[in-house]
């Protein structure tokens, strides 16, 4: 069995950028083409300069995803540091804006399914939509987007383009305090290739990886002094795992596979853990933070920790969707996630014994991409836990009952005033259309003013399919049938950055729209017409 590191290493930031970024596309060095940062010397001046990051986009043909597999040929985003863990993982700060060069590395002629251009999405983030990774924004030093190359000259190629991330929170123009809300901060997100037509197959190579954002309260250092910190288990103790399904194709051959002409996808009998199938990490007797996503592209997950007679074992619950909830949900013993679904867990492994070995397990059957079954004992193990050693030091972590409280609902007054929205989500001819309308990259389906708030209504008639919606740029309160209460990790009224659409469900949202304009648009395969 494939072994994961004790530690995942972050991206290192970089000094200098050459060539310096530009606040236009720097055409002329190579980048590609986008519109003009956003707001750029207006959120700088007030937050600072920004901190620097470069990743390459890059094939590696020599990947080990399990000693029973020959080699793989895989893409991946990488760090700087050649020491960067994979996924490569990115700790960034509220209020310290970031240029992420993101550079394409990938070779123009590849061998298998994919394409060799990206546009790079930096999920559910507060992000200008020139930085955003729309999917007709696309690159490489051969070809461009069709809302990059406007003019079909080609003139949008470029080997590189710069990504800013101001790293504010929601609510910056209304509060007016430099930073917004701290209510509507987002803690794991993660960013993936989101390439026209082509997200699934370009995601399921291996094009994904982690943005860790902490603020004042989750502040990332469990011995941090100030009084509003949360001190919840920090790094080496905070680790992201991303969870994938994949099909191989039968030995000896044993190679990844992927089939990009059918319009249902692929539903993976493997699940990769961090690139890994049934990997083993080896913890310390203390507790860990864990950040689970699920990275689709297919399968839904009912994850279970159980000891070696399968016995459940507990936890606590502390996050979803990349938002820490409002009280921490103790002595938990699931977690559900669909596609771009994110939870994070609180394990106190001090409670076992030196070489207890603990299994992370999915009960939920699925049969086909359209929609997961039942959940069912004991399931399948997907990662082995061995607990190994004693921490070098004192576990100085805790998990507070009270995390982050949520931002305010409208009142029901309010909510009468504010304009609908009806989205109905429908498939056919094997492909997701929405009000009857297959995806047009130059034709807006809304247009909505800036800084206002709507509530969108969603609709499902998807033929038996189940899939998720992920929401862009600001998280939303939601509703299903009045609005929950409850202690309910995936109730309705937690903040979200994704919901799951299912045969007849209709699903309500108050969608506050951001302040930056621009363009955007978001099931992995679904997302590709």
């Amino acid at each position: 069995m494939e072994e994961l590191p004790a530690a995942i290493v972050p991206v290192a930031h970089v000094e200098v950028l050459t060539p310096a970024p530009t606040l236009e596309p720097n055409v002329d060095a190579g980048e590609a083409g986008r519109d003009a940062h956003q707001r750029y010397e207006e959120l700088t001046g007030v937050l600072g300069d920004p901190e620097f990051y470069e990743l390459f986009v890059r094939e590696n043909a020599k990947w080990i995803t399990h000693p029973d597999l020959p080699e793989q040929r895989v893409w991946s985003y990488r760090g700087g540091n050649a020491d960067a863990t994979v996924p490569a993982t990115i700790f960034a700060h509220y209020g310290q804006p970031v240029i992420c060069r993101i550079h394409n590395e990938l070779p123009h002629k590849h061998v298998g399914f994919g394409t060799p251009e990206i546009s790079t999405h930096l999920h559910n983030a507060h992000t200008p939509s020139e930085s955003d990774g729309f999917p007709g924004d696309y690159y490489s030093g051969y070809e461009a987007g069709p809302t990059v190359d406007k003019s079909g000259s080609k003139q949008g190629c470029g080997t590189f383009k710069d990504h800013f991330y101001p790293n504010i929170y929601a609510g910056y123009d209304e509060l007016q305090n430099g930073i917004g809300d701290y209510r509507e901060a987002l803690g794991t997100l993660f960013y993936h290739d989101h390439t026209l037509d082509f997200t699934a197959p370009n995601v399921y190579r291996g094009l994904i990886g982690f943005y860790l954002l902490f603020d004042e309260l989750d502040s990332g250092d469990e011995r941090d002094p100030s009084p509003t910190a949360l001190r919840l288990p920090s790094h080496p103790y905070d680790y992201p795992l991303a969870f994938g399904d994949r099909r191989f194709s039968p030995m000896p051959d044993g190679q990844l596979f992927y089939d990009q002409f059918h319009a249902e996808g692929v539903l993976g009998d493997k699940v990769v853990i961090n690139g890994k199938i049934e990997p083993v990490l080896r913890v310390a007797a203390r507790k860990y933070r864990l950040r689970l996503l699920n990275s689709g592209p297919s399968r839904f997950y009912d994850f279970y920790l159980v000891n070696a007679r399968n016995a459940v074992q507990r936890f606590t619950y502390i996050a979803n969707d990349g938002n820490l909830l409002p009280e921490a949900l103790f002595n938990q013993t699931h977690v559900r996630l669909g596609v771009a679904e994110r939870a994070d867990i609180v394990v106190d492994f001090s409670r076992y014994p030196i070489g207890t070995e603990l299994y992370l397990t999915n009960r939920l059957r699925q049969e086909s991409t359209r929609k997961p079954k039942d959940s069912r004992a004991p399931g399948t193990r997907v990662m082995k836990i061995i607990v190994d050693r004693h921490p070098p030091e004192q576990d100085l972590s805790q998990v507070p009952r009270f995390l982050r409280p949520l931002p305010d609902l409208p009142s029901p007054e309010e909510l009468e005033k504010l304009p609908v929205r009806r989205w109905e989500f429908d498939r056919r001819n094997g492909l997701w259309q929405v009000n009857r309308r297959l995806v047009d990259v130059h034709r807006p389906m809304a247009r909505v003013r800036q800084g206002s708030a709507e509530i969108w209504e969603f609709a499902s008639t998807g033929g038996g399919w189940s899939h998720p919606l992920p929401f862009r740029r600001r998280h939303h309160a939601a509703q299903a049938g009045g609005w929950p209460r409850g202690p309910d990790p995936t109730a309705r009224a937690w903040p979200q950055g994704c919901i799951r659409a299912g045969r007849n469900h209709d699903h309500g949202r108050v969608l506050p729209i951001p302040r930056f304009q621009g363009q955007v648009r978001h099931a992995l395969p679904q997302r590709d017409p």
